[in-house]
């Protein structure tokens, strides 16, 4: 096997994103073969590659997957629990790959989850140079007037930082209720729950929708299903134009 660079091995074996591995690689958390490496050094299929003493597989002949999850509530975004909580990894044992979340839905929070071992590809969706489009069904009480929405609209200030502009728009109207879809261009943590809370707002329920030019649709919740072709080619292609 062709020497490769370590940090793109580790994002290959799904471990995390090339930037992840460069950041593990810079603080001294990788070695090879029992010695610690530093960024551009290579390695080969016979080579043993570990991070904080976990061993990382070499793909020979990657399969590379590309997975939609429908997340329910009460599920963290993790490989595993310290606290014995459900997580949606446990919604994905009969893959048959190990594959990683891309990005993150709150333990609450429902909806669209992606999943990979293709770690380039991962690091591309999130990172926020590529400002890929996310939409949210967003239950929020009691009600909204035309200032909250103009402040959600153009940015609010949370944790000393403004969020970028996002649309919103309301989708139904009762009493003491009211539902709206909002899309998002960065993924802050609980960003649209910190945007509505930071305005007076109560969020019932939250529901990411889409992301870029993919959509949940009809997927039953705790269900997932491989991209189709169309699907991964329309996402690669939101990478490359937003990018």
């Amino acid at each position: 096997m062709e020497k490769t660079r370590i940090q793109k091995l580790i994002a290959d074996s799904g471990y995390c994103s090339r930037r992840k591995a460069e950041v593990l690689i810079s603080s001294g958390r990788v070695k090879l073969n029992g010695h610690p490496v530093k960024l551009g050094d290579k390695a080969g299929g016979r080579d043993i590659i570990t991070v904080d003493g976990e061993r990382i597989n070499i793909p020979r002949r990657k399969n590379k997957r590309y997975i939609m999850l429908n997340k329910p509530r009460g599920y963290v975004t993790t490989m595993s629990d310290e606290l014995g909580r459900r997580c949606v990894t446990e919604l994905l044992e009969d893959v048959g790959d190990r594959v990683y979340p891309v990005g993150r839905l709150d333990r609450n929070s429902e909806g669209l989850l992606l999943f990979t071992n293709d770690g380039n590809f991962a690091n591309s969706i999130m990172h926020p140079s590529k400002e890929i489009g996310k939409t949210y069904r967003v239950t929020v009480r009691p009600d909204i007037n035309d200032e909250q929405l103009v402040a959600l609209s153009e940015g609010i200030e949370i944790e000393g930082r403004k969020t970028l502009p996002a649309n919103v728009v309301v989708k139904t109207k009762e009493p003491g209720r009211v539902v709206l879809l909002i899309t998002i261009r960065e993924g802050r943590n609980r960003q649209i729950r910190k945007m509505c809370e930071a305005i007076g707002l109560e969020v019932a329920r939250l529901r990411r929708i889409s992301i870029g030019p993919l959509k949940l649709g009809m997927l039953k919740p705790g269900t997932y299903r491989d991209l189709t072709a169309e699907e991964l080619r329309a996402i690669r292609n939101a990478i490359g134009k937003e990018g």
